[in-house]
C-alpha cells in the first residue's frame, strides 16, 4: 500500500482527516426498481431535471445554470419538487462508499452531494447536521443545525451544539429532516459570498477545522463554483489529499495552491484499499 493511503487511514483513524464527498462518491447507486443510477453529477443532474433530455448546451455547461433557468420559468419551487422527487422520495440502494466511512465513526465528514446516503447510514448514531441554507430573510446566518439523537431531527442553535458528537456537513442541502438546497446560481451567489465573509461556518467548525487535513473524493475541480466552495469549506487546512484521475492542468494548478496531494485514482480504488485496511479502522 502506498505511503499516500497510509498517511491517509492514519489520518481518519486519528481524526485530522476530514472527508469531502463529490458526485462521484454516488457512483454505483442505483434506483434498484429500474436500474437507473442516481442522478449526482451536473449532466445527469441537468438531463433528469429536464425529463430525461438534454437542455440547450449553454445551461447544459452547470447545473447550478440550468436550475436558475429552470426557476427563472417555472419558480424556485419546481427545483426544490425535482430535488426532493430525486433525494428524499426515491429509494436508492446503499453506497459501499458511504457504509465504510460510517463504520468508521468519524468526528467530521463533510458530504456536498443532496442525498441522504450518509444520513440513512447515521440512523441509528446520534450526530449534529449542519445544512447550507440561502436566501433565507431574517436569517443571520447560511445554515441551520440539527441535532439527531438517534430516532429524530430537532432544530438547535450554535450554543445548544454537543461537541462530543459526530458532524456531518452538508454544505449543498439536503431534503431531510426539511428541504433546504444550494442549487440555482443565486442561491449560489449568496451561499458563496456568506462563505466569504464567514457567515455560512458555524463558529465551533471555524474553531476546530484549523490544521485539518482534508480527503477529497469524487469530486473535479474544474469549475469555479465547486472550487469556490471547497477552498472556503476547508478554509485553514492544512492540505490534504485528492483522487482525482487524470487530472487537468487547472486542477493541478489549484490543488498546489492549496498544499493538496493529487491521487491519480478514483473513488473504487480508495474503496478497494479502504475495505483491505484491517478491515475497520475503528478495530486497527
Amino acid at each position: 500500500m502506498s505511503t499516500a493511503f497510509e498517511n491517509i487511514f492514519a489520518g481518519l483513524s486519528d481524526g485530522s482527516v476530514v472527508p469531502y464527498l463529490g458526485p462521484g462518491a454516488l457512483n454505483g447507486v442505483i434506483d434498484p426498481a429500474t436500474g437507473k443510477a442516481i442522478p449526482a453529477d451536473s449532466d445527469s443532474l441537468i438531463i433528469a431535471m429536464n425529463n430525461g433530455q438534454p437542455m440547450a448546451p449553454k445551461l447544459m455547461f452547470e447545473f447550478p445554470r440550468a436550475a436558475m433557468n429552470v426557476e427563472l420559468k417555472r419558480g424556485r419551487s419546481a427545483v426544490n419538487k425535482f430535488l426532493d422527487a430525486t433525494y428524499r422520495d426515491t429509494q436508492w440502494s446503499t453506497s459501499a462508499l458511504h457504509t465504510w466511512l460510517a463504520q468508521q465513526k468519524l468526528p467530521y465528514v463533510i458530504d456536498a452531494n443532496r442525498d441522504t446516503q450518509f444520513q440513512k447510514q447515521y440512523a441509528n448514531t446520534p450526530h449534529t447536521l449542519i445544512v447550507g441554507i440561502a436566501r433565507m430573510s431574517g436569517k443571520d446566518f447560511r445554515f441551520r443545525l440539527f441535532k439527531y439523537d438517534g430516532t429524530s431531527y430537532s432544530s438547535i442553535e450554535q450554543e445548544a451544539v454537543d461537541s462530543s458528537l459526530p458532524i456531518l456537513f452538508k454544505p449543498l442541502g439536503t431534503p431531510l429532516p426539511e428541504s433546504n438546497y444550494i442549487a440555482s446560481d443565486a442561491d449560489f451567489v449568496d451561499y458563496i459570498t456568506e462563505l466569504m465573509g464567514g457567515f455560512a461556518i458555524p463558529s465551533f467548525i471555524k474553531r476546530s477545522r484549523q490544521n485539518k487535513r482534508y480527503l477529497l473524493l469524487g469530486m473535479r475541480l474544474n469549475r469555479d463554483t465547486d472550487r469556490m466552495v471547497f477552498s472556503d469549506v476547508i478554509f485553514g487546512a492544512n492540505g490534504g489529499w485528492a483522487f482525482i484521475p487524470h487530472p487537468t492542468e487547472k486542477e493541478k494548478r489549484y490543488l498546489e495552491r492549496l498544499n493538496v496531494e493529487i491521487v491519480n485514482a478514483d473513488v473504487a480504488d480508495f474503496l478497494s484499499a479502504a475495505q483491505a485496511w484491517k478491515g475497520s479502522l475503528v478495530a486497527a
